[in-house]
């Protein structure tokens, strides 16, 4: 997932506590969707359900209170009369500057996931693309998110892992990533929790083959067009294959 970063001036702090408290908001919503789909595919039990496990787990370190997380297992899997019936629909895009984005749709419905995604694009400076265009731009993988502590090396990360089949430990600044082959997710995520190693997510994911780097303005505008895109119900991930450079970073934190 494209770390998101500080991209417009607000013009009260009250009104950027608004815009946070709707993201969080936002965000539980689908952290909460993905806890459904799991439960509704393999079970409520969390220890035979590892997708459902790792959702949880993302979701508690998200600050989703634990009876959201226990309503949303219910529901999943048809405890207690509800049930809850969502369709993937992956779309395919080009941001400014030629950025490659999937989108990742979970909606129960199709015609207005498709035309939030349209409408998003096109306000946004961002082109549709036929099925197939962009995503062999794209792989899936296991991803596990580590945030950085002074107690934990690149080293101890490695040593963990390696022969839980990772592929690959990744300096990502503000923490590291874990990249494995998603049949080997389970085990990477459990080799680490064993080495007493403290995650924040473990998930499969759509990682680039390749990033693009962008200048200021792209960023700029790459990022107001995954915003949009993030604020639709039904949209659930975008991936990009940008890459941003620490100085263009920098300023762009300087902007927040």
């Amino acid at each position: 997932m494209v770390g998101m970063s500080g991209h417009s001036k607000w013009a009260t702090t009250k009104h950027k506590k608004a815009v946070i408290d709707s993201r969080r908001a936002k965000s539980f919503a689908k952290l909460i969707k993905n806890i459904e789909v799991a439960a509704k595919i393999g079970g409520a039990d969390l220890s035979g359900n590892p997708t459902l496990y790792d959702a949880v787990q993302k979701a508690k370190k998200t600050s989703v209170p634990n009876d959201n997380i226990d309503r949303a297992i219910k529901r999943g899997a048809g405890i207690g009369g509800e049930s809850v019936d969502y369709q993937t629909i992956m779309y395919e895009g080009y941001a400014p500057s030629g950025v490659a984005l999937l989108i990742e749709c979970l909606t129960d419905n199709k015609n207005r996931a498709a035309a939030e995604v349209r409408t998003a694009m096109t306000r946004n400076g961002g082109t549709m693309a036929d099925p197939g265009s962009v995503a062999y731009n794209f792989s899936r993988k296991g991803v596990i998110s580590i945030t950085k502590t002074d107690g934990v090396t690149e080293d101890d990360i490695l040593l963990a892992v390696l022969d839980a089949g990772a592929e690959e430990v990744l300096d990502q600044g503000a923490g590291f990533e874990v990249l494995t082959d998603p049949s080997q997710l389970v085990a990477a995520r459990t080799a680490l929790q064993e080495a007493g190693i403290d995650y924040d997510s473990a998930e499969a994911e759509f990682v680039p083959n390749l990033r693009v780097e962008v200048d200021l303005e792209t960023a700029r505008k790459v990022f107001r067009l995954i915003d949009a895109l993030e604020d639709s119900d039904d949209v659930q991930n975008v991936f990009a294959n940008f890459e941003v450079p620490d100085e263009v970073q920098r300023q762009l934190d300087e902007e927040d």
